[in-house]
């Protein structure tokens, strides 16, 4: 016997949930997770950090109406999710111009010695600062988008891999786990595993590309101040931050991978202690912990957002990249209003349609300024 639902999520990272938690009380909603956990591949292993400058002309719309949505919503809440803390990049004077972008304002070198000063100071020679960057509690933004999903009536399973898929009268019909659902709309949002539930639907494929990403949470001789920014080089070979009495660091690599439960390669985090040991001063006695997550792009680098054409009731919410969380608001907004318009239920469904006057139709005009969200 299947359960019937409006809409059934195919995963449970940032961009599943925030769905979910958008649509619950709107539509019957379901969203199945292939892991026994929420959140268990790239939403837990994320740099928690969202950062207004960062990424592409969409990607910091996208962002902006993130900021809005989330601050809205920190103040309902006991704990706020956000919290301040700027971004510096630092490099020469030529990569920190062709890197910073939108609220990222140049600095002098002494201003940002005196924001990081462990840095040493023949390391860089130019700086940019974003000061309305924000540090994200991402383990409580999840929780808090499961719990207003499920206060709301949606029902999320964990454990349930997907693993048939098939268009059926007006509808789709999906196993996942030992269960059978029929939803009038699926939502690809498995991230590296996006375009592999595409073939397990018999849709085509998008090409989203995983790529890696190591983080690490390292001991130091000489702890950063309390409020110090997130320190990121110019030429993406580092980033590093406070992570409590430690130090979070990450060595800003884009290594082409498979989807898979992804894991630090040996001596990676070892050289990037080295780097980091000459550059600053922070003295990296240990490493405490290490993990490596999987940041999934289409080709233009543009998340994916929509119908697909080709597919009716196929709605792919998938490629953010690294911009998962800081756009993760607005891209459930937009697809909530998308989905509850019934837009994108033939081939000659509009892009940008469907979403009203409100912001999340200047979110679809952005996107669909840059190219087709799905193709055509």
């Amino acid at each position: 016997m299947s359960a019937h639902y409006d809409v059934l999520i195919v995963g449970g990272g940032i961009a599943g949930l925030s769905l979910v938690s958008a649509l619950a009380g709107k539509c019957t909603v379901a969203l199945v997770e292939a892991e026994q956990e929420l959140g268990y591949h790239t939403s837990s292993r994320s740099a928690r950090q969202l950062i207004p400058s960062y990424g592409p002309a969409v990607v910091q719309e996208l962002t902006r109406r993130t900021l809005q949505l989330m601050a809205a919503r920190d103040a309902e809440l006991p704990r706020p999710v956000l919290s301040p803390r700027s971004f510096m990049l630092i490099g020469t004077e030529e990569s920190v111009l062709a890197e910073g972008s939108g609220q990222m304002k140049p600095i002098t070198h002494a201003e940002a010695m005196e924001l990081c000063p462990v840095l040493v100071p023949d390391s860089f020679t130019a700086a940019g600062l974003d000061s309305g960057s924000f540090g994200c509690d991402a383990p409580a933004l999840l929780a808090d988008h499961r719990a207003r999903a499920e206060a709301a009536g949606a029902h999320i399973m964990t454990g349930a891999r997907v693993h048939s898929a098939q268009r059926l009268g007006s509808g789709w019909q999906i196993g996942a786990g030992q269960e059978a659902f029929e939803a009038a709309v699926m939502v690809n949002a498995a991230g590296a595993w996006a375009d592999e539930v595409a073939v397990i639907s018999g849709v085509e494929k998008l090409g989203l590309q995983p790529y890696r990403r190591t983080a690490a949470i390292v001991d130091v001789e000489r702890p950063l101040p309390e409020h110090s920014p997130m320190v990121a080089a110019a030429d993406q070979s580092f980033y590093f931050r406070r992570e409590g009495q430690g130090v979070l660091i990450s060595p800003s690599e884009a290594v082409p991978s498979g989807p898979e439960d992804a894991q630090p390669r040996p001596g990676d985090v070892e050289q990037l202690v080295a780097k980091l040991n000459q550059v600053t001063t922070l003295g990296i006695s240990g490493v405490r912990s290490a993990w490596t997550g999987l940041r999934t792009e289409a080709a233009d680098g543009i998340p994916v957002a929509g119908f697909d054409a080709e597919a009716p009731g196929f709605y792919w919410l998938a490629g953010q990249s690294g911009y998962g969380f800081q756009t993760s608001s607005a891209m459930a907004e937009l697809a909530a209003a998308q989905i509850l318009a019934g837009q994108g239920a033939g081939p000659d469904a509009a892009p940008g349609s469907g979403a009203g006057a409100g912001p999340e139709s200047r979110t679809a005009e952005a996107l669909a300024a840059t190219r087709w969200s799905i193709r055509r």
